[in-house]
């Protein structure tokens, strides 16, 4: 049987506490150190402790106290930091929003959470959607946090005039709650018990690419617990040193741990950006010069297609960070011969808090998302009896156990229920462990393609795309195949200026792949939908596929 565990698993290096007492510690030990650097305007964690503790009396004299479920629905800026420590602090529970949602999404996630309050800015495009559920979903408060006032002074000013068709106004009514007014509350704070490994700090909400999303509820330990573990997994991690650059949206779980509770619980400072725009990105990474640089492989792969890249200077960054989905092969040399950089991958999912494994400098496997964080556990199981673990090398799917695996669903004891086996949380991937202790991951459970009774993995045939020297993206999805029940697809992107057919592909493809796993069709085209954190958002692509079929775009091959 293959059971991987980190060689530290035995050691306990998980201490319970509450997440906001990361930030006291910060406090006390940093004060006069950068925690936050919003487009160039800086604050120190002194002052970030002072108003996280007055936004939390603000919302006690809203009505929050222990369990009451409040919710963020914001770009990445200083509130994102601010309010997630004060909802905490007021004894509340946070539930993250995508403030890209349509009404529709979240009318269903304030409905499924039971939010009552919600935190979101004055930019028109997020609080008018907010406001048209509002009555519906049951919300009580929103409080509005205005952007500009956020900024430096003279890039605040120009936002305001140069934008001004995007900032709604603040109705004056007892739904909406200014800022400025939440901060005005005067008093100390009310201090509920916590029990770190019982109540819940986080619900994060899953992506929904498999039916409706559910609010996977981590507890405080969960949280803290992801945090330790990758410090005394030895990362590179400076206390007091350590400048991350936080351009992954703070509401999705990558960021939550990487960009927002490991850096303070080391005293690092926090670059944030409110999205990613390639010159204001390259202009932050100089103006602030980060230590580390959490990304998705989406972001890797426009910047190793930058004709200037190397002028840029990224090997400056310490230690980058891939996570969210597997990084292509090509994608990974390309980047790193180009800028000196390393990049670590690592491996986790909003059930976990999230990182379940990952690859240490001077240890890293190729293709391999590494070995697991102390005091975790992975197992290899049968995918049709998920009570038989499978041996060293055999596929199957990924099992984890550790303290940083969630409580369960919000509401939904059944679907927790069919995620646990044995104390173990099946993630839903499929996976081996080689003779070494590494974990390899070969793709998503439901994203295998049964072709003519065979298994094919789409990301297999992915990583034979991304070779071709034309293609600068990739993805592949199974469709309906009269002869062999399903098929491959594969959409490609090709890189400016570039020229392939469909047929020079599918030779490229034949001495890389078998023959069962070549593509049906290639798709050409512009772009691939991404999700907010830069997947490529695939449920799109299966979703169209039923046009392609009835309107042909595709070249066969």
């Amino acid at each position: 049987m293959a059971t991987l565990s980190s060689n530290l698993a035995q050691q306990s290096v998980v201490k319970p506490m509450e997440v906001q007492s990361l930030l006291d510690r910060a406090v006390e030990r940093f004060a006069d150190s950068v925690a936050m650097d919003f487009l160039g305007r800086t604050w120190r964690y002194a002052e970030l402790g002072r108003l996280v503790d007055r936004a939390a009396k603000g919302l006690q004299d809203l009505g929050v106290g222990r369990g009451t479920q409040v919710g963020l629905c914001l770009p990445n800026s200083p509130y994102s930091v601010i309010f997630f420590f004060a909802v905490l602090r007021a004894g509340g529970t946070v539930v993250n929003f995508n403030p890209l949602y349509v009404e529709r999404e979240l009318l269903y996630q304030i409905r499924d959470s039971g939010t009552q309050i919600m935190v979101t800015t004055d930019v028109a495009s997020i609080l008018c959607k907010v406001q048209a559920v509002a009555a519906e979903g049951g919300l009580r408060r929103i409080v509005v946090c205005p952007l500009a006032a956020a900024m430096p002074f003279v890039k605040g000013l120009a936002y305001r005039v140069l934008r001004h068709k995007d900032i709604a106004p603040i109705p004056q009514d007892s739904l909406h709650v200014a800022y400025r007014t939440l901060l005005a509350a005067t008093g100390g704070v009310k201090h509920y018990p916590i029990e770190p490994s019982r109540d819940i700090a986080v619900l994060q909400y899953t992506g929904g690419t498999t039916g409706t999303p559910k609010g996977a509820m981590l507890t405080h330990t969960n949280i803290v617990a992801n945090g330790q573990q990758l410090v005394a997994a030895r990362a590179p991690l400076y206390p007091g040193q350590d400048r991350f650059l936080a351009v992954l949206p703070l509401f999705h779980v990558f960021a939550l741990t990487t960009c927002l509770t490991v850096p303070v619980m080391l005293g690092g400072q926090i670059v944030l950006l409110p999205r990613f725009e390639m010159k204001q990105f390259l202009d932050t990474i100089r103006r602030t010069r980060p230590t580390v640089m959490p990304a998705v492989p989406t972001l890797y792969t426009a910047l190793s297609n930058l004709p200037d890249l190397e002028r840029h200077e990224l090997g400056r960054i310490g230690l980058c960070i891939s996570g969210g989905a597997p990084i292509p092969a090509e994608v990974l040399a390309k980047f790193e011969a180009r800028t000196g950089c390393t990049i670590i991958e690592g491996y986790g999912l909003s059930e976990t808090a999230p990182i379940v494994s990952f690859n240490l400098p001077g240890a890293v496997r190729l293709g391999s998302v590494g070995r697991p964080l102390p005091q975790t556990e992975v197992e290899i199981r049968d995918i049709a009896d998920h009570h038989r673990v499978l041996g060293t090398g055999e596929h199957g799917e990924v099992c984890v156990r550790g303290p940083q695996v969630m409580a369960g669903y919000w509401q939904r004891p059944q679907e927790t229920a069919e995620v646990t086996v044995d104390g173990f949380l099946r993630t839903g991937d499929v996976g081996y462990i080689d003779a070494d202790g590494y974990l390899t991951l070969v793709d998503r459970l439901k994203d295998v393609i049964i072709c003519g009774g065979y298994n094919v993995y789409p990301r297999a045939l992915e990583e034979a795309l991304y070779q071709h020297p034309a293609i600068a993206e990739a993805a592949v999805i199974g469709v309906k195949d009269d002869y062999r029940g399903e098929a491959p697809r594969a959409y490609v992107v090709l890189k400016p200026g570039e020229h392939a057919t469909a047929k020079e592909i599918a030779n490229f493809l034949g001495t890389r792949v078998s023959r069962i796993e070549m593509p049906r069709e290639i798709v050409f085209r512009t772009s691939l939908p991404k999700t907010t954190v830069g997947k490529v958002a695939k449920r799109e692509l299966q979703e169209s596929e039923r046009m392609l079929e009835a309107t042909p775009t595709t070249v066969a091959t």
